[in-house]
C-alpha cells in the first residue's frame, strides 16, 4: 500500500528520549522549575496505549514532588511516609524476602484507592529488579530492610489529587521509583526508557493493567512540545511541536469534580477495556485470517501489523514519516473489514461471555484461562465492536493529529520573511509566534479532531460520564476550539483548546454554568480549573552527593 503524504518533521525531530538517561540536577540553577514528577494531560488517544497504538499526551505545569532521604538505622528498614495534604494519612511499610528464592513481598490492598500504595508499588520495583538476588547486596547494606538497617522518609506534594484525570497516579508513581533508584545511587543504571517499562510494571502492581502512555508523558515530556509516544514494535517517542499563532492558543484543564476511581470500578470500566479490546483483537484476526497463537493475547496493534504485512521493525532506524505513512492508510483500509467482521447485529448488540468465547474460536476452558484468569471482570455483554472501532478510529486521529501539528507549525516558519530568523526557528519550531493563518487553521483542525475523539470516548469505548459531557458542551458553547475528556475518563478531568486571550472570559463563563463551580473560592476553582502549556518530564534534584552503601 502507498503511504500517505505526511510533513517531514525533520527539522524539529531528535533522538527518542527513550535512550537518554535520567535528568539530575545538583544546583538550583540547573533544575527545571517543574521538580519531581509532571502530571500529563492526553491530548488525543485515549485507551489505545494498552493496544499498542500511538499516542500523543504533554506534561502540564504542575507536578508531584517528592522529597526522599535514606535515613541510616531506624526501624527494620521501614519506609514512612507521610503527605502534605492532610486527606492523606501518613503510613509505614516494609518489604521481606520470603522463601527459598528470596523474592521481596509487599502486599498492596488492590481492592482500595490508597495513596501509599502507588509509593508502594514504586518501591517493590526497585528491589525487584536491583536486589533480586538474595545473596547479593541488600538495598542500603545488609540491614536495609531485614533486620534494622535504613529507612526511607518521604514527604510528597501533590497539586491535583488521585482520581483528578491528570494521571495523578502515574506520577506518583514515576516520582516515587525515581525517589527509590536516588536513594540506592541506581539512577545511572537506567535509561528513561527503562524507568517507563517499569513504572507501567510498578502501577500494574496497584491493580489496573495501564499501558504506558501516563508513564511515558511523565518521563518524556519537553517544554513547549507535545510528544508522540509509540508501543509497537517496541517503546520510541518523539517531540510533536504544536502550532504557533498570535495570539497563541492554550490549553484549559478542567476538572469534573467527580473522582475518577479506575482502581476501585476496574472490574466494570479500566480492566474490562483491556479484556475487550484483547478479546476483539482475537476475533478480529481471526475474521482476517490472521494467525495467532491458541495462548497468545494478541493485540489490536499486531493484528493491524499482520493484517497489513508490516516488517517488524524500529522506528527509530528508518524514516518516522514514512512508517505513519504506511500505518495511517492501513487503519483506514481496515476500518471497513471491522465493520464486516465485528459489526453484525449480535456484535453491536454486545456479545455474552459464551458467545464471545465461540467467536474466538478457543474451548471455554481456553478462553477463561488466557482471557478471565488473570484480572477480575464484570459484564452481561461485552462490546468488542465498539472497543475495536474507537482504538482504530482514536489511533487514525492521533496520527492526523500529530501530521496537523507539525504542518501548521512549519507552515508558521515559513511564514516568516527573514531567511535567517527562519531557519533559526525552524529548528525550534515551538519558539515561533508568527501571525499565521495556517497555524490557526491548524489549530481549528486540532480541536475537530479533539471533538471527534470525545465523541468516540463517549459513544464507543463508554468511558465519558455526564460531568465530563457537560464540561465539554459548555467549553464549545464558551467559545474552545475543541474539548474532550482527557485521562482515562469516568470523572476527572476534561481539556479544551482556547485562544490565550479568551481564557478568563472562558473560565467565568463555565464557572456560572457549571454548578460544581459555583461555590468555589478562586483559590479553590484555580485548584481545579486552570489553563496550562506543555511542561517538562520527570527529574531529580541532589541534595549534597549520592553514595552507594557498601
Amino acid at each position: 500500500m502507498a503511504p500517505s503524504s505526511q510533513p517531514s518533521a525533520a527539522s524539529v525531530a531528535s533522538p527518542s528520549p527513550a535512550n537518554k538517561s535520567i535528568a539530575v540536577h545538583t544546583t538550583l540553577e540547573s533544575f527545571h522549575p517543574h521538580l519531581g514528577s509532571s502530571l500529563q494531560e492526553s491530548l488525543i488517544g485515549e485507551h489505545i496505549d494498552y493496544c499498542l497504538f500511538g499516542c500523543l499526551p504533554t506534561a502540564v505545569e504542575r507536578d508531584i514532588l517528592i522529597a526522599c532521604a535514606p535515613t541510616e538505622g531506624g526501624k527494620g528498614g521501614a519506609v514512612n511516609v507521610q503527605n502534605m495534604d492532610p486527606q492523606y494519612a501518613p503510613a509505614s511499610f516494609e518489604a521481606v524476602r520470603q522463601g527459598e528464592s528470596g523474592e521481596w513481598s509487599l502486599p498492596i490492598d488492590t481492592t482500595k484507592l490508597r495513596w501509599e500504595s502507588y509509593i508502594k508499588a514504586g518501591y517493590h520495583g526497585v528491589l525487584s529488579h536491583f536486589f533480586s538476588d538474595s545473596n547479593g547486596r541488600s538495598p542500603r547494606g545488609a540491614d536495609f530492610l531485614a533486620s534494622g538497617g535504613v529507612a526511607v522518609e518521604m514527604a510528597h506534594l501533590c497539586t491535583v489529587p488521585l482520581g483528578g484525570g491528570l494521571s495523578s497516579s502515574a506520577a506518583l508513581v514515576v516520582a516515587s521509583t525515581l525517589a527509590f533508584l536516588a536513594a540506592e545511587n541506581k539512577l545511572g543504571a537506567i535509561t528513561q526508557g527503562q524507568l517507563v517499562e517499569l513504572c507501567m510494571e510498578n502501577e500494574k502492581r496497584v491493580g489496573v493493567n495501564s499501558g504506558g502512555l501516563d508513564q511515558g508523558a511523565s518521563v518524556f515530556s519537553s517544554p513547549g512540545t507535545a510528544l508522540y509516544i509509540t508501543f509497537y514494535p517496541k517503546l520510541h517517542a518523539s517531540p510533536v511541536p504544536l502550532p504557533q499563532s498570535a495570539p497563541p492558543a492554550v490549553f484549559v484543564i478542567a476538572n469534573t469534580m467527580k473522582t475518577a476511581n479506575k482502581l476501585e470500578t476496574s472490574k466494570i470500566h479500566y480492566n474490562l477495556r483491556v479484556v475487550e479490546t484483547l478479546v476483539a483483537a482475537r476475533v478480529l484476526a481471526r475474521g482476517l485470517g490472521v494467525k495467532v497463537g491458541p495462548r497468545e493475547k494478541v493485540r489490536l496493534r499486531e493484528v493491524l501489523a499482520r493484517w497489513a504485512g508490516e516488517a517488524d521493525e524500529d522506528t527509530a532506524s528508518v524514516n518516522e514519516d514514512e512508517v505513519i505513512g504506511k500505518l495511517k492508510d492501513a487503519l483506514i483500509k481496515i476500518l471497513p473489514e471491522v465493520e464486516r467482521v465485528l459489526g453484525t447485529e449480535e456484535g453491536k448488540r454486545g456479545l455474552t461471555k459464551a458467545e464471545m468465547a465461540q467467536a474466538s474460536g478457543l474451548s471455554d476452558a481456553e478462553f477463561e484461562d488466557v482471557y478471565l484468569s488473570w484480572v477480575e471482570v464484570e459484564a452481561t455483554h461485552f462490546q468488542l465492536y465498539k472497543r475495536a472501532k474507537h482504538v482504530f478510529s482514536e489511533a487514525l486521529r492521533v496520527l492526523q493529529f500529530r501530521e496537523v501539528s507539525i504542518r501548521g507549525a512549519l507552515d508558521a516558519v515559513k511564514a516568516i520573511p527573514h531567511p535567517t530568523t527562519r531557519q533559526a526557528l525552524a529548528r525550534q519550531v515551538p519558539e515561533a509566534d508568527p501571525t499565521s493563518t495556517a497555524s490557526l487553521a491548524a489549530q481549528r483542525e486540532l480541536g475537530r479532531l479533539m471533538n471527534e475523539s470525545h465523541q468516540s470516548c463517549d459513544k464507543l469505548f463508554d468511558c465519558s460520564s455526564p460531568e465530563l459531557n457537560e464540561l465539554t458542551a459548555l467549553a464549545r458553547q464558551s467559545g474552545a476550539l475543541g474539548s474532550r475528556l482527557t485521562g482515562a475518563g469516568w470523572g476527572g478531568c476534561c481539556v479544551s483548546l482556547v485562544d490565550e486571550a479568551d481564557v478568563e472570559t472562558f473560565i467565568e463563563n463555565i464557572r456560572k454554568a457549571y454548578l460544581p463551580y459555583q461555590s468555589l473560592s478562586k483559590d479553590e476553582l484555580d485548584a481545579v480549573f486552570f489553563a496550562t502549556k506543555p511542561g517538562s518530564g520527570a527529574s531529580v534534584y541532589v541534595v549534597g552527593e549520592l553514595t552507594e552503601a557498601a
